[in-house]
């Protein structure tokens, strides 16, 4: 795939960069900002808990299984008309959630909202491995991590402000005007990122194996806390997606036009930069729901206030993005990575300490150092991992990065919580050894609430509870510490990456 020579002279990388950035934004943040509206929701429809959760669980698996196609679309169609899809059929989708009339109808105008968010991500960070030049590469990407930072954060702060102050269907309509926006900015500043007719036909076989493999893996993880893993239908959900992604493995490596070239894995930089991004997705994606759930669950702050309370970090991390990538431009990636995620390694030990009275101000600055640490830990092995792509296997490279992502993050908070649930029951059953008759601070209880032996009883097991609870965390934090400190070493192998795999870029 190539840029047109013809348009590209005027379009600068950063304006290309931000253009771009405008779609990334949003795909990411409606992935956070629905989950503070599922409440509201249930009870606006009259549904369960079971039937609302669907519409967090049916955008998940419906980006799982598009995003392996957009690679192959790209190449053949061109990155900027797959872009500017993309982002319209997200726009519709939002403009339809906004407008639904039952439970049914969200659910489906979610999987319309999926049906181009799951392209947008993997096409804009295409389009920026194109577009920009090797030596501004680090730069570039470093405008791009700023959705990536911000967006999960501001997602459940701005879905708790509408939702509470101005009305649900907000969370959506709120991407309608942004979404045009993008759309109509897109079609005039981006490049035209040509196709190629010889891209091949579209892998069927690989499309059909990709979708069930992933359909079936991502419902798994995300129905294993409430199915168990032992359930039939968890064990035959996975059984079902190994034999499929087993046999899309095959094909891929057989196939004269595989819907995604697995050969980008013998690019190391791009190897060690996705076992970074396993590593940390995973201590990310659960340190942050286990961390809110704790702010809010455990000492009682709103979904707004724990939202805010986590703002900073994102700020932090956001701002800080063009820093490291002008750094990473300046002396490549390993150093920075190595220094990052050290720092995200000792967060997380730090983290481990969390107790039912640790300051709220003492948690943002854990927060804070933390996400810091990552971004100048991933953002550096990203950015050498798409740097040492050629530019025509870019579309796939992203599509891989992604589904490894997502995937990543699921199988890191399934995994996870039935360790936490496993830790919190042993947890419980120890300390409740010690409530008996003859325990002190039983009958101190039971004197000030008036003599009565059950309500302290009662009051005590909720504190068994919340203490089970923490002490299982503090132990997460420990297991996501030791999968952290083998990444740390193989950071110092990642290079800046071939400049010389750069196609006609922007000047």
């Amino acid at each position: 795939m190539a840029i047109d020579a013809n348009n590209q002279g005027s379009k600068s990388w950063v304006l290309i960069s931000l253009v771009a950035l405008i779609g990334a934004f949003m795909s990411i943040l409606d992935s956070t900002i629905v989950d503070v509206a599922i409440t509201t929701i249930m009870h606006v429809f009259s549904t369960n808990t079971t039937t609302v959760q669907w519409i967090v669980t049916i955008y998940m698996l419906t980006l799982g299984v598009v995003v392996p196609w957009s690679g192959w679309m790209g190449n053949r169609f061109g990155l900027k008309k797959i872009y500017i899809f993309s982002l319209a059929i997200f726009t519709l989708g939002s403009a339809l959630c906004s407008l639904s009339w039952n439970i049914n109808s969200l659910i489906a105008a979610r999987v319309i909202q999926a049906l181009g968010g799951g392209m947008i991500m993997p096409t804009t960070m295409a389009m920026i491995s194109e577009a920009v030049p090797r030596e501004k590469f680090g730069s570039a990407m470093g405008i791009f991590g700023i959705s990536l930072m911000m967006a999960p954060a501001i997602g459940p702060t701005l879905g708790g402000y509408l939702v509470e102050y101005v009305d649900w269907r907000w969370i959506f309509t709120v991407n309608i005007p942004i979404g045009l926006l993008g759309v109509l900015l897109a079609f005039f500043i981006l490049p035209e990122f040509k196709g190629n007719d010889d891209a091949g036909k579209v892998d069927v076989a690989g499309g059909i194996t990709s979708s069930i493999g992933l359909f079936c893996l991502l419902l798994a993880l995300s129905k294993s806390s409430d199915w168990g893993w032992g359930d039939e239908k968890t064990v035959l959900l996975l059984y079902t997606s190994v034999v499929a992604l087993g046999l899309f493995v095959y094909l891929e490596l057989t196939c004269e036009h595989p819907l995604l070239n697995l050969r980008v894995f013998k690019y190391r930089n791009f190897t060690m930069a996705n076992i970074i991004l396993i590593a940390v997705t995973i201590s990310l994606n659960a340190g942050v729901f286990y961390v809110s759930l704790f702010l809010q669950n455990i000492r009682g702050l709103g979904a707004m206030q724990a939202g805010m309370l986590q703002m900073a970090a994102a700020l932090a991390s956001g701002l800080l993005m063009p820093v490291i990538g002008a750094l990473y431009d300046r002396i490549g990636p390993k150093f920075i990575a190595f220094a990052g995620l050290s720092a995200f390694l000792y967060a997380q030990y730090l983290f481990h300490q969390l107790s039912l009275d640790t300051p709220f101000n003492l948690i943002r600055l854990w927060l804070i150092f933390r996400s810091v640490g990552m971004s100048f830990g991933m953002m550096p092995a990203q950015t050498a991992a798409l740097a040492d792509i050629p530019p025509e296997m870019a579309g796939e490279a992203s599509a891989i990065n992604n589904i490894i992502s997502r995937v990543s993050g699921s199988f890191g908070i399934a995994v996870l919580t039935s360790i936490i649930n496993n830790r919190q029951t042993m947890y419980a059953e120890r300390l409740a050894e010690h409530i008996t008759s003859s325990n002190m601070a039983l009958s101190n209880l039971s004197n000030k609430l008036g003599g009565s032996s059950t309500l302290a009883y009662e009051a005590l097991q909720g504190l068994v509870s919340q203490n089970s609870y923490v002490k299982a965390i503090d132990d997460m934090f420990i297991i996501m510490c030791i999968m952290t400190i083998p990444v740390i070493f193989l950071s110092l192998f990642l290079k800046k990456g071939n400049k010389k795999s750069a196609h006609m870029s922007v000047e």
